[in-house]
């Protein structure tokens, strides 16, 4: 539109030299006349006061719902998908997509781009150039759309709101995908394997995988990943940087999702998922799975050199190493002791190194590992979740009421005995 034709954008006009008195004071941009700074300012507020009568969207003035109307006359369409547009240009720019036409391509990284737009964004990594700040903290972007989103965290203004369930977002196109959410809608499928999504950036990220496309390389081993955030985790191995840090026994952790599960595995008390057999609670869906293996005897895991099956995948591991010698002991280099798991290792180490990072929140007691820690926390509990089979008591550990079903059940065992089946000794 005009209006980013009229900014100060000098990447996008660099000849023109059109007198620019008017500036907004909100991103710094001038533009040529009160009317263009005008409708600027409501991509800061998030101000949308037209409609249209078709489908209910908002824009920011009559320009630019004229041109939205032709998406509704199917001016623009696309004989492809069928999709229609606002105007030829956005309709030339969307065939790229089904052709996959990358017209513009970065001088130094050779990185190619559907669109100008992206390339002049893009040159700005290797620049440093970061032309947009905040007025408010002095942050700066390398967007003029990535300061606009910034602004509304100062703010708080959440100007898109859903009509479904009132949830509020600071981007229209945030609320757009939310919507999908509702109405199912994935307009966005794979030419290979008709897959949908709801967003275009999932199915460009997505394609990726047919075509085996894996641009961020990693400078220190080559290895080569889809998306950019994947390198900037797996940087962490050769960097050892553990940026996420709880907050309750300092243990820190490569990965935000690793803190997530470290504070909802160990600090939380919060069991959500029950067994519908015993009652007993889990705080994850995935340990509940295992536990009711128990209840009906499943073992799904199995050898592949013998008929052995087992519950868990640590027991075929250990069964690989004893009995077939397939697999690699981890060996403690102080003592020689040797665990089949790299992480029984590292816990084995930290005694030798007298390290007990896991806290007890009640008292100052410290413990290697988040298992010894979540039985010592039983003790500050009130909940019994082991029962015994006899004489119905409950109790709060697993030791502890082994303990009572052998050595002082107050049942009497030669009663229990005496109700079992017996056997003839013509049967057997």
């Amino acid at each position: 539109m005009k209006t980013e034709a009229d900014s100060n954008d000098t990447t996008k006009h660099p000849h023109d030299d059109k007198p620019r008195p008017y500036l907004c004071t909100i991103c710094d941009k001038q533009f040529t006349t009160k009317y263009y700074l005008k409708v600027h300012k409501l991509w800061h507020t998030g101000e949308k006061k037209v409609s249209c009568t078709h489908c209910e969207k908002r824009f920011y003035d009559q320009c630019h719902l004229n041109s939205h109307m032709n998406v509704h006359s199917s001016k623009y369409k696309c004989t492809e998908c069928g999709m229609s547009f606002q105007d030829n240009r956005h309709l030339s720019t969307h065939r790229r997509k089904h052709t996959r036409e990358k017209p513009f391509e970065c001088t130094v990284c050779n990185k190619q781009f559907t669109l100008v737009r992206s390339l002049v964004i893009h040159r700005r990594i290797h620049s440093g150039e970061k032309p947009y700040k905040c007025h408010m903290c002095d942050k700066a972007f390398r967007q003029s759309a990535h300061l606009n989103r910034h602004v509304r965290v100062h703010t708080g203004d959440k100007p898109y709101k859903c009509d479904v369930c009132d949830k509020a977002f600071r981007q229209s196109g945030d609320l757009n995908t939310h919507m999908r959410v509702h109405t199912g809608d994935k307009p966005y499928k794979c030419d290979v394997c008709d897959k949908a999504f709801r967003q275009l950036g999932h199915l460009s990220i997505h394609m990726r995988v047919h075509m085996e496309d894996k641009p961020y390389k990693c400078d220190m081993c080559d290895k080569a990943f889809i998306h950019s955030s994947d390198l900037n985790s797996h940087m962490r191995v050769h960097t050892g940087d553990k940026p996420y840090k709880c907050s309750l026994c300092n243990k820190c952790f490569s990965l935000f999702t690793h803190l997530q599960a470290h504070k909802r595995h160990v600090h939380s008390n919060r069991k959500p998922h029950d067994c519908r057999y015993c009652g007993k609670l889990f705080k994850t869906s995935s340990g509940l799975k295992l536990h009711v293996r128990i209840h009906t005897g499943a073992k799904p895991i199995s050898c592949r050199r013998c008929s052995e099956c087992f519950t868990r995948h640590r027991q075929l591991k250990i069964h690989l190493l004893k009995s077939h010698s397939e697999g690699t002991w981890f060996t403690c280099h102080i003592c020689q002791k040797k665990f089949s798991l790299k992480c029984s290792l590292k816990a084995h180490l930290l005694r030798h190194e007298g390290v007990k990072p896991y806290v007890c929140s009640e008292c100052p007691e410290h413990f290697v590992t988040a298992s010894e820690l979540r039985n010592h926390q039983l003790r500050h509990s009130d909940v019994k979740h082991f029962c015994c089979g006899l004489c119905g008591k409950l109790f709060k550990s697993k030791r502890t009421v082994v303990k009572h079903f052998y050595n002082s059940c107050s049942v009497n065992w030669a009663v229990v005995m005496s109700d079992l089946p017996t056997h003839s000794s013509e049967n057997g």
